[in-house]
């Protein structure tokens, strides 16, 4: 079994020379690659406009019948189907008299096909796999008598060397299985494929019975698989197609013939793959036996994406040529991404990127590396930068990346050097895949990756590292941290107060010289309601549904009324204004029997209980507002009790930090020169809030951000963008811009002409990170580059985050 590398770019006075035709393939055939840079092709790559075309015109001109019948449309389905399947085969040099193809849903469908027949062993199986493997591998063990993870490729040498099975207890006559990544999905890494034809041969198999899983969805999008010999193949290769052509989304099972017995196994049939079944008096089947895809194929098989297939392996083949030449166009872009990665420096020497490569990894051959980087970033400083703050800013300059833990535990916890207590503390702390607790004790959790795919270009490679260059790479020294400094009595006064009523929609401002109860989780009425998804019931962001902005509501004080009005194009027959009742009366919600618990909906990570309204006329409304099936929900349902919300355990901590220090700084006996209230270390509650009760931002700090937007020709950024409860400005001339990043409180006290002059104490909590969704113009629901931009460029902190303004949290015991 070979993986061809197919060099036919070579270098000349050091530039780069590769297929000049991939820049006009992406003009006629990828439209949506304008303006886009996609380096995600390990998970899927861009879909060919020709592949649907030819698929559509197929789809258009012939009828496609059930094969499972013998009409003229079924028989045209079948004989279609076994043409697909013949020419898939042919794809990796398969020779249909020892290989059968069975077509799956995906790569990890086609794991599980192999687990039903080797757990159906009456005496159970030992399974062995590499600590490289994808998730899906990872999971078959569950099901294994014993098993055993490889940590390295010496370890499975030493292991085919040897005369047992690890972690077997020495039983004889087991069944085994050993499953391994061609290419590792997570760093590009490349294991030997000459596994397979020694696992046949060595010592064990004179007492056990092994056989190979090779899951080859990484190498194949890429790289040639050889299965011409088929000896030296494994006995089941998984992949998925959609890696390779982008569409259609299906995957395969390639079964060495003699290697069938183990999945012959399994127990359960379904239609297509029996002869004849029996019921009621006699229960006793009779299972196909003309080929080995008839008896594992069940049910009807998806017959128009088996036909898509056959679209996308002529057009790969038209616009590519070979799949050979797609990995020398790869391997020639991925060996100049990683040169100028791993050059790039600091102004200081140190080095930008941390490069993640297994001990075999060659950027010099293609045979040991796939086109695919995995690394992460390092400040000045040497601190890590969230990978979280990367992909935010790769999303505003529309780049498509991945990061995160990668679905490959082994090769995250080995790379990055993670202990499974480690693993187990982070994720007890709150650390999953995908959220922005991306370090943790010092260390990341996950990494980025760069795949790259046949459409990549030049200006990909460029494009990308001229980001990191901008985003990521000081060219000062870097200076110590200013401590935090006492700020004197200041001329700042409340701006403005507004509340955003429906989570991510726009913003109420509350009239002047209104009186508004503060509480414990928030301004009233801020954040109370929010629209949740019909089906999944999450809570839906702007970041998603920029639109949302245009969904203005505003408080009916006088009627009791919360109304809401889409400032958008509506269907003539829907309202442009709805009005919900502010009071907590419960007949507007959906019936729920009291015995059991409320059904609970998503939001920013956290399960609540939102009562969702019950009116098909408010869900409409917002449905056609927004173009998703959604419905508008409150939390909580009554008044009665606090939220079940929390701050966010960062902003616990700093709240924790700001006590201790207030501790260490009194003498015995003495008074806080705060008010009493303010010993308590209370975590403060919110409702559908991000992850604070009151978030206030400073007019200076808009006015500085904004002059940095200007001088580089940007539109300078309005105060709604930042969607902030409070905003304050000052009086004097002379502006304190970024003086909120050191105050550890604030004293809002009630201007004169009043009878009595009452304050009102609020903690800052901590500074408040930003995301792409500042972006969201809140007038136009459009989004721009700015003022994500520019904060990143001026307000980046230790680990790449970024932040303008500041949580803040009334004081316990200043309710208001």
């Amino acid at each position: 079994m070979k993986v061809g590398s197919g060099m036919a770019y070579n270098r000349l006075n050091g530039t780069l020379r590769y297929n000049e035709n991939v820049d006009v393939i992406r003009s006629t055939e990828y439209p949506t690659l304008q303006g886009v840079v996609y380096l995600d092709h390990a998970s899927t790559t861009p879909i060919a406009q020709s592949l649907i075309q030819q698929f559509s015109r197929d789809m258009t001109t012939s009828i496609f019948g059930n094969p499972h019948s013998t009409s003229e449309s079924s028989r045209l389905s079948t004989r279609r189907i076994e043409d697909v399947r013949l020419r898939a085969l042919q794809f990796f040099n398969a020779d249909p008299d020892d290989f059968d193809l069975v077509f799956v849903a995906n790569a990890t469908a086609g794991i599980k096909l192999v687990l039903e027949g080797f757990r159906a062993n009456s005496g159970g199986f030992w399974y062995g796999y590499h600590k490289d493997a994808h998730t899906s591998l990872v999971g078959l063990r569950e099901d294994a008598s014993w098993h055993h993870c490889f940590r390295s490729d010496s370890e499975v040498d030493q292991w085919l060397r040897s005369e047992e099975y690890p972690g077997s207890n020495g039983v004889e006559g087991c069944l085994g299985l050993f499953g391994y990544p061609a290419q590792s999905n997570m760093n590009g890494r490349r294991l030997p494929l000459s596994w397979p034809e020694r696992i046949r041969s060595f010592k064990c198999n004179s007492h056990y019975r092994t056989y190979s899983l090779l899951d080859a969805a990484a190498l194949v999008s890429t790289s040639p698989l050889d299965l011409s010999d088929s000896s030296r193949a494994p006995d089941y290769t998984v992949l998925s197609f959609y890696k390779i052509f982008g569409f259609p989304d299906l995957g395969a099972l390639i079964i060495r013939k003699d290697a069938t017995s183990p999945v012959l196994g399994r127990k359960y049939f379904g239609g297509g793959t029996v002869e004849i079944v029996t019921c009621a008096i006699e229960q006793w089947h009779i299972r196909k036996q003309e080929t080995l895809h008839d008896q594992l194929e069940d049910g009807t098989l998806p017959i128009h994406s088996i036909i898509a297939l056959d679209s996308a392996l002529d057009v790969q083949g038209r616009l590519f040529e070979s799949i050979g030449k797609v990995a020398s166009h790869t391997s020639f872009l991925s060996d100049k991404l990683y040169d100028e990665l791993s050059s790039l420096r600091h102004g200081n020497g140190s080095p930008v990127c941390e490069m993640y490569s297994g001990p075999l990894t060659d950027h010099e051959g293609a045979r040991n590396q796939g086109p695919v980087i995995a690394l992460n970033l390092k400040d000045s400083r040497g601190d890590w930068v969230s990978n979280a703050e990367v992909e935010k800013l790769a999303n505003v300059k529309n780049i498509h990346l991945r990061s995160g833990a990668l679905c490959n535990p082994g090769g995250i916890a080995s790379s990055l050097r993670l202990t499974p207590w480690e693993m187990k503390q982070n994720f007890s702390a709150g650390q999953r895949c995908g959220n922005e607790n991306d370090v943790m004790g010092g260390k990341p959790t996950g990494m980025i990756r760069i795949s790259l795919g046949a459409t990549n270009n030049l200006h990909d490679i460029s494009y990308f590292v001229n980001f990191v260059k901008e985003f990521f790479v000081s060219d000062q020294q870097p200076l110590p941290l200013a401590p935090l400094t006492a700020l004197p009595d200041s001329d700042f006064y409340v701006e403005t107060l507004s509340i955003y009523p429906i989570k991510s929609c726009g913003g109420w401002q509350i009239p002047p010289d209104t009186s508004w109860a503060v509480k414990p989780e928030g301004l009233t009425w801020d954040r109370e309601w929010c629209l949740v998804h019909q089906g999944t019931r999450t809570a839906l962001s702007q970041k998603r549904y920029p639109k949302m902005a245009l969904l203005r509501p505003s408080i009916d004080l006088g009627k009791g009324l919360l109304r809401v009005r889409f400032h958008g194009p509506l269907p003539p027959t829907t309202p442009t204004e709805i009005a919900v009742p502010l009071s907590p009366d419960p007949s507007p919600f959906e019936c729920h029997d009291a015995s059991t618990p409320w059904p609970t909906s998503r939001v920013c990570g956290d399960a609540v209980s939102a009562q969702t309204y019950a009116s098909t006329s408010i869900a409409a409304f917002f449905t056609a507002a927004l173009g998703t099936p959604c419905t508008l929900a409150r939390f909580p349902a009554a008044p009665a009790g606090l939220s079940t919300r929390h701050t966010k355990v960062h902003l616990q901590r700093a709240l924790q930090q700001q006590q201790r220090q207030k501790d260490a700084t009194t003498m015995p006996g003495t008074f806080s020169p705060l008010a009493p209230s303010a010993c308590t270390t209370t975590t403060p509650p919110i409702l559908l809030s991000n992850e604070s009760p009151i978030l206030t931002i400073s007019r200076s700090s808009l006015n500085r951000l904004n002059e940095a937007i200007k001088s580089r020709a940007g539109k300078a950024a309005h105060a709604s963008v930042f969607r902030a409860n409070v905003v304050l400005a000052q009086e004097s001339a002379a502006e304190q811009a970024y003086a909120e990043d050191d105050w550890t409180g604030l004293c809002i006290v009630h201007g004169p002409g009043r009878e009595e002059e009452r304050l009102v104490e609020m903690d800052v909590l901590g500074p408040c990170r930003r995301c792409q969704m500042v972006c969201v113009d809140q007038t136009t629901g459009e989004k721009d580059e700015e003022p994500f931009v520019t904060l990143a460029k001026t307000r980046k902190r230790v680990g790449g985050k970024v932040f303008f303004g500041v949580h803040t949290a009334l004081r316990t015991g200043d309710d208001e």
